[in-house]
């Protein structure tokens, strides 16, 4: 089934989005038992303020919908150069395994070629073994293993080179 995917602009489309974001991102953090205590940047736990916070910076955030209904979100940040950090990628729990994710890839993929650019990164769980072999199927490759002071856990960074056409 195909999905629509529109750019969120407005303070209600965020309101929604926060509770798809901590919907998905919840299952994550009971099997990693992170806590706002322990990992409160995880999305898990993110507020209506982050994603304000992110519009005000620029970032691009996007809504995935099924039957004009929201089961999705991701964002994509323009860094240096040619690359592109895409984050927050979630789709609700009991909309997973029906294609949705490749079809936001395929989006975000495409968005960031017609953009001029050049590389796709994103950082995720490094024990999060489904997860990373997921984007690995999409050829991302790990670049990285990182620790941060307020995380409980490793993250592994990932790139993917986007193929532009000459």
């Amino acid at each position: 089934m195909a999905i629509a995917i529109r750019r969120i602009i407005n303070e209600d489309e965020l309101s929604n989005s926060v509770s798809i974001i901590r919907d998905s991102f919840g299952t994550v953090a009971g099997e990693f038992n992170l806590t706002q205590e322990n990992a409160r940047t995880n999305a898990a736990f993110i507020e209506l303020e982050d994603l304000l916070k992110m519009k005000e910076n620029g970032i691009y955030m996007f809504g995935v919908y099924k039957d004009e209904v929201q089961i999705g979100f991701f964002s994509i940040e323009k860094n240096e150069n040619d690359l592109y950090y895409l984050n927050k990628l979630a789709v609700v729990p009991d909309q997973r395994h029906n294609g949705y994710g490749q079809q936001i890839l395929e989006f975000v993929f495409e968005e960031i070629k017609q953009a001029g650019g050049g590389k796709i990164s994103i950082g995720i769980i490094n024990k999060n073994l489904v997860l990373k072999n997921w984007y690995i199927k999409f050829s991302f490759t790990e670049t990285a293993i990182k620790n941060y002071p307020h995380l409980p856990f490793e993250v592994c960074m990932m790139e993917k080179v986007i193929i532009t056409s000459v």
